[in-house]
């Protein structure tokens, strides 16, 4: 099972071979968004708040193109 903190491997597309950390997962779709996997661009629109512009971000990417290498932060502190 793959958790938020743990090391994965890409298996398959654009990215493959490539290794990150889960950020955030999305179990209802199966999904997870590894730091620095599957960058996209948006376009934003500008706002009050925020300034507009096109802005690079992660995107998910299915659970079963992912392998587990290594162990998450959790466990290596208990350590």
């Amino acid at each position: 099972m793959i958790k938020k903190g743990m090391k994965v491997k890409i298996m398959t597309g654009k990215d493959k071979k490539k290794e990150g950390e889960v950020i955030e997962i999305d179990r209802k779709n199966n999904r997870a968004k590894i730091k620095g996997i599957n960058i996209v661009k948006r376009h934003v629109k500008t706002t009050k708040e925020k300034k507009g512009g096109i802005v690079s971000k992660e995107n998910f990417i299915h659970i079963s193109n992912l392998k587990n290498i290594g162990k998450d932060k959790k466990e290596e502190a208990k350590k």
